[in-house]
């Protein structure tokens, strides 16, 4: 596992804008190594899938699932199946490979927790 990197705002990282995948997404505000902890998806518990809902293996225990109602910036991820350029790990968020200022960001949203 990566090392976490703590007490940085998420805006020094990434920002929002209008995608050219869908709608609005997340773009790197500076370059992003491969490997480097990006952010956490925060946000409460949810019960049920929907609009910002990222669904993980719980980690305390990796057969059951949960899902989070993002609330912070990473919620604007996109879904890219073939070429993705971050992964999650739990809710904590990777780069796949180095990432370019203002690329946009995202990940495969595949079948994670057998959803779909």
């Amino acid at each position: 596992m990566h090392k976490r990197i703590f007490n940085r705002e998420l805006r020094d990282w990434v920002y929002s804008a209008k995608s050219g995948l869908h709608g609005t997404g997340l773009f790197a505000n500076r370059d992003i190594a491969e490997g480097e902890y990006i952010g956490t998806y925060h946000g409460p518990k949810a019960k049920r899938n929907g609009t910002y809902v990222l669904w993980v293996y719980d980690p305390d225990d990796e057969e059951d699932c949960i899902g989070i109602s993002g609330q912070n910036l990473l919620r604007f991820l996109n879904h890219d199946k073939n070429e993705p350029n971050t992964e999650f790990e739990s809710a904590d968020l990777y780069a796949l490979h180095d990432i370019k200022k203002d690329e946009e960001l995202c990940f495969n949203y595949g079948d994670e927790c057998g959803l779909d």
